[in-house]
């Protein structure tokens, strides 16, 4: 079933208005006719809404709800991805991937490694198209919410901004203490908000490691192999979702 985001607005008690792209999608790309079926959430709760298409409009499409239901998509605990920028268009599977994985909110992050240089013009243009991934991969696997796409921060103020966080992690090729990696894992718990720092192509500089180490950020290892950045993000998330859906 087809999933869609609508604004909290647009539900007025048993109607659900459609607009924007969604509309052009849903009557043009993907020829969608009254009596089908649907579902829709906010982006403000844990709800899905189930309606049936009952009109298409000049710019709209207007549903009816027959049913809510806890959509139930949602990790028990808010996980932040703080991901260096990659070279050409990985972030873009990056993101969309990390969203089919559960991850709350991605934090791009300018480091001392990264070959990516993106000025405020390119930036803004950048956030937009990823959110836009965003959105669809929430679609795809029908999220109760659209994970937002932060500003691109310099390492030093995504240390900080980490700081929101219950348990702040940083996979690192030189963290050899595996038992320490599974004492942080079994320590994962529902309720429990964790952040993952993730390097670029080069990897962390080693002082931005020992940087973050004495910002209480706790070293980790994903193996015995070195992972490429679009890999150890999505290891890492897979990881925890694990740790909270699974094993808790």
């Amino acid at each position: 079933m087809y999933h869609f985001f609508v604004a909290k607005e647009n539900m007025i008690d048993h109607t659900v208005i459609i607009e924007g792209r969604d509309y052009n999608h849903i009557k043009n790309v993907l020829r969608m006719h009254e009596g089908e079926e649907l579902s829709v959430s906010n982006g403000e709760d844990d709800n899905e809404y189930r309606c049936i298409i009952e009109s298409f409009e000049e710019d709209k499409v207007v549903c009816k709800l027959i049913f809510v239901k806890k959509a139930d998509a949602e990790l028990p605990s808010k996980v932040y991805l703080y991901q260096c920028l990659p070279k050409a268009d990985k972030m873009e599977m990056i993101i969309q991937k990390c969203v089919e994985l559960g991850v709350y909110e991605i934090i791009p992050v300018a480091s001392k490694r990264c070959v990516v240089k993106l000025d405020d013009k390119k930036a803004g243009s950048k956030i937009a198209r990823w959110q836009s991934i965003a959105e669809a991969a929430s679609k795809q696997s029908k999220r109760a919410i659209v994970p937002a796409i932060g500003q691109v921060l310099s390492f030093d103020k995504a240390l900080e901004d980490a700081k929101k966080a219950d348990m702040v992690l940083i996979p690192y090729e030189m963290c050899e203490d595996r038992d320490v990696t599974r004492e942080v894992f079994e320590s994962i718990k529902p309720g429990k908000d964790i952040a993952i720092f993730i390097g670029p192509e080069g990897g962390f500089d080693e002082g931005e490691v020992e940087k973050a180490m004495a910002n209480g950020i706790t070293p980790i290892s994903l193996g015995k192999r070195i992972l490429r950045t679009e890999t150890a993000g999505m290891t890492a998330i897979a990881w925890i979702s694990f740790c909270l859906e699974i094993l808790s």
